[in-house]
C-alpha cells in the first residue's frame, strides 16, 4: 500500500489536504474506530513527515510544496485572529504601511479597518479587497501578475513598484521559521517581494504563529534579527526566544484566545 498502513491513512492524509486541519475526534467518528487507532495513523503519518501533530488532531506537513491556500486559513485560526488584532494594536493612525501575502497578514488587515488615516500599499488582493471600502484608509495595489491559487501579485514588476516606497510599517509573514531565526517560503517570486517590503519599511513586523517553527520551507526570505517586532501566539523556541533578546526584536505573545 505503498507508504500506508491502511487505506485509511490515505483517506485521511486526502482529508487533511482538502481542509487544512483534521481532529482526531472528527476522523474516529467518520471511519467508526476508536480515538486511539486515529492517534496511531496520525502517529505513522507524522513519523512519515506527512503530517504535523498539533493539539486535538493534525495538518499537513510541508517542506517542498505549501498547503493549498483555502485550507491554510482553517488551520490556527483563534491564533491568527489574535495575532492580527495585537499587530493591529502596535500601529498608530496615519501611518504608512505594506502588507504582504498570507492568510495571518490578512487577519492583520482586518483588524485594521477602524484604523484612521492609513495608507495602506499591498501586493495581496484580499487585504486590498478587505481594505478599499474604509473611507479613512487609502489603498494602493502593487502592480504585477496575479497568482490565482490566492491572489498574490508577484514577480519583477511587484518588486519595482514595492521600491517606490518607503514606509512606516512592513507587515509580513513567512511559511516557515527556522531555529536558526531563518525566514523561510516556497516561491522566490514571492520572496523577492517580500525582501523589497523589509528592505523599505522603516519597521518590520512579522506575524506568524506557533506551527510556523513545526515546518520547513526552501527558500530564505531573511532572518528574524532583520524584524522589529515579532507577534505570535507562543515562542516555545529557547534558541528564537535567545535571538530576539540578542538581536532586540519586540516579542510579543497573545496566547490563544478561548
Amino acid at each position: 500500500m505503498d507508504q500506508f498502513s491502511t487505506p485509511r491513512q490515505a483517506d485521511i492524509l486526502a482529508m487533511a489536504r482538502a481542509q487544512g486541519k483534521v481532529s482526531v475526534d472528527e476522523l474516529a467518528a467518520r471511519f467508526e474506530v476508536s480515538p486511539q487507532t486515529i492517534r496511531k495513523d496520525l502517529n505513522e503519518l507524522c513519523d512519515r513527515k506527512l503530517m504535523t501533530r498539533v493539539h486535538g488532531g493534525a495538518v499537513i506537513a510541508s517542506g517542498v510544496e505549501n498547503v493549498a491556500y483555502e485550507a491554510r486559513r482553517f488551520i490556527s485560526q483563534p491564533e491568527k485572529r489574535a495575532i492580527g488584532e495585537a499587530a493591529a494594536r502596535l500601529i498608530p493612525n496615519n501611518a504608512s504601511l505594506f502588507i504582504n501575502v498570507g492568510t495571518t497578514t490578512e487577519e492583520v488587515a482586518r483588524a485594521l479597518m477602524q484604523h484612521e488615516g492609513l495608507l495602506v500599499i499591498t501586493n495581496n488582493l484580499n487585504v486590498a479587497t478587505l481594505l478599499y471600502r474604509q473611507p479613512k484608509i487609502e489603498v494602493v495595489v502593487a502592480g504585477g501578475p496575479v497568482r490565482r491559487a490566492d491572489g498574490a501579485l508577484i514577480g519583477s514588476t511587484t518588486v519595482d513598484f514595492i521600491k517606490q516606497f518607503k514606509v512606516d510599517y512592513a507587515v509580513i509573514g513567512a511559511s516557515a521559521i527556522d531555529e536558526d531565526g531563518a525566514l523561510l517560503d516556497f516561491d522566490i517570486r514571492e520572496v523577492r517581494v517580500s525582501r523589497a517590503i523589509i528592505d523599505n519599511a522603516r519597521q518590520v513586523m512579522l506575524v506568524a504563529d506557533r506551527l510556523k517553527l513545526e515546518r520547513a520551507a526552501p527558500i530564505r526570505i531573511g532572518h528574524l534579527s532583520e524584524v522589529d517586532v515579532f507577534v505570535t501566539d507562543e515562542l516555545a523556541s529557547p534558541a528564537l526566544r535567545t535571538l530576539c533578546k540578542t538581536d532586540a526584536v519586540e516579542l510579543v505573545e497573545v496566547g490563544l484566545q478561548e
